[in-house]
């Protein structure tokens, strides 16, 4: 009888083989400062226990047990986990209003923004784990169409329509960077909803998940002619050349090249050491290691950690060990007897046999991407929505925003035109990002700012919601 590690290797596996404003962008959201940081402080600090440091360790035991202790109330209540770990973050950043000011610190502290940045790109990665790149391609098509009315649409809403209408008097520059902001899409909510209720395999999400990296690049081009045209008042069709040049070498490069490159690599890996060690350490180095090169190409590093979990077929890993449950099951069904077991068996152990590799990824998530929500939820202040008239404005900028991004999902109708249009609402860091940049430049004042926080904040706190509840009634 052949063995069942041999029988699952046979099987037929089914997928083959402006640059300062960028640099600004993305130097906010990759938040390399904590590196700089630890390496600062003098090596009697970590013998004898930074204060520092001790101080992050208590802050990031609160945050996992909240949210561990959020999540399974906000799903008992027919909420996704992560909408549980939003609003966590929102009661945690605002309880200096009930005069508790120990957690006010937290969303400004480095070490903290740099595991919350971790999270996201290990999100990112897991999702990448979990979709083939053949699926994605078959709604190419359908995921280009979404990705370039997602960014027309709300940016012509909200520089041309929503801006005047709702904040006459204002300069060009300031709508334009309006239109801007209202352009932008993060996928890592979406993406956590799709995953938490296991729909990554759908049509829907894949149109969502190649969308965004269409609307990133073109958010990007958006972004740097704004941000040229306010510093010098023109805008060159070299330098957005550029920048779509840059993005489409890296993504095409990266997952084209990385895909030549895997089988190789796993194999030779696997001769030195085929343990679940050095599976892991291959998985998560490619996936930090293409989110700093998307980081260094001006592209947003969840792009770059995306694209390295698609590089990893299952096939391209079954020169490492079977997982341990497999060989502990394996001698058990060497006996004729058991021939209905083994069929029962077989998909359940194939299951584990091609999916370890994000299996081995799924514990870190459960550490870091807890984190990047609800360091999201403590970008709230509650404040801003004391004054009537700023949320009005906030209000109507949102509704704009949403529509924005609901037209987008017009071009996909026959895979669920909400549920695309919805999972492309969430602003998230990106959006703040955005709005940054504007009030670095001087183009958005603070008024301006806290609105456009407002509608970020709500564009990422009402889609978890509704993107489930569609999903729920999704046959």
């Amino acid at each position: 009888m052949e063995t069942l590690s041999s029988r699952m290797h046979d099987i037929a596996w089914p997928f083959a083989p402006a640059d300062a404003a960028l640099r600004r962008l993305r130097a906010g959201a990759a938040r390399m400062l904590p590196g700089c940081v630890l390496l600062a402080l003098p090596l009697s600090a970590f013998a004898a226990g930074s204060a520092v440091v001790g101080e992050n360790l208590l802050w990031l035991a609160i945050i996992l047990m909240a949210a561990r202790l959020f999540a399974p109330l906000a799903t008992r209540v027919g909420v996704p986990a992560v909408l549980g770990e939003l609003l966590l973050g929102v009661v945690l950043g605002n309880l200096g209003l009930a005069g508790l000011h120990y957690f006010e610190s937290i969303p400004a502290d480095p070490i903290i923004a740099f595991i919350a940045e971790l999270g996201v790109i290990v999100l990112l990665l897991q999702i990448g784990l979990e979709t083939r790149i053949k699926e994605l391609v078959q709604v190419g098509g359908s995921a280009m169409l979404v990705g370039s009315g997602g960014i027309v649409a709300p940016f012509v809403l909200g520089a041309f329509v929503a801006g005047p209408l709702l904040l006459p008097g204002m300069e060009r520059n300031a709508y334009l960077f309006l239109g801007a902001t209202l352009a932008a899409t993060s996928v890592g909510i979406t993406g956590r909803v799709f995953r938490d209720l296991g729909k990554l395999g759908t049509p829907a999400a894949r149109i969502v998940l190649g969308a965004a990296v269409i609307d990133d690049v073109l958010g990007l081009v958006i972004l740097a002619a704004v941000s040229s045209l306010v510093e010098s008042g023109s805008v060159g069709l070299g330098e957005v050349g550029w920048i779509v040049g840059k993005a489409v070498l890296f993504l095409g490069g990266s997952i084209w090249l990385g895909r030549m490159i895997a089988p190789h690599s796993s194999r030779w890996l696997a001769q030195i050491d085929a343990g679940p060690s050095m599976l892991f350490a291959q998985v998560l180095a490619a996936g930090l290691a293409l989110a700093w090169l998307a980081q260094v190409m001006g592209l947003a590093p969840i792009i770059g950690a995306f694209a390295a979990g698609l590089l990893f077929e299952p096939v391209f890993l079954k020169d490492f060990e079977t997982p341990r449950i497999v060989r502990e099951i394996e001698p058990l069904m060497r006996d004729p007897q058991s021939r209905g077991l083994i069929q029962e068996l077989m998909p359940i152990l194939v299951r584990h046999t091609r999916h370890q590799h994000e299996h081995m990824i799924e514990p870190i998530g459960y550490f870091f991407v807890p984190v990047f929500f609800v360091l999201t939820g403590m970008q709230v202040d509650l404040r801003t929505l004391a004054d009537p008239a700023t949320l009005g404005v906030a209000l109507g900028l949102t509704a704009a925003a949403i529509a924005g991004k609901l037209v987008a999902g017009v071009f996909a109708r026959q895979a669920g035109g909400w549920i695309v249009g919805w999972g492309m609402v969430p602003r998230g860091e990106v959006g703040l990002i955005f709005a940054m940049v504007g009030r670095q430049l001087g183009v958005i004042d603070e008024s301006l700012f806290s609105v456009l926080v407002i509608m970020v904040i709500l564009t990422t706190l009402i889609t978890p919601p509704v993107l489930t509840w569609l999903l729920k009634r999704q046959p």
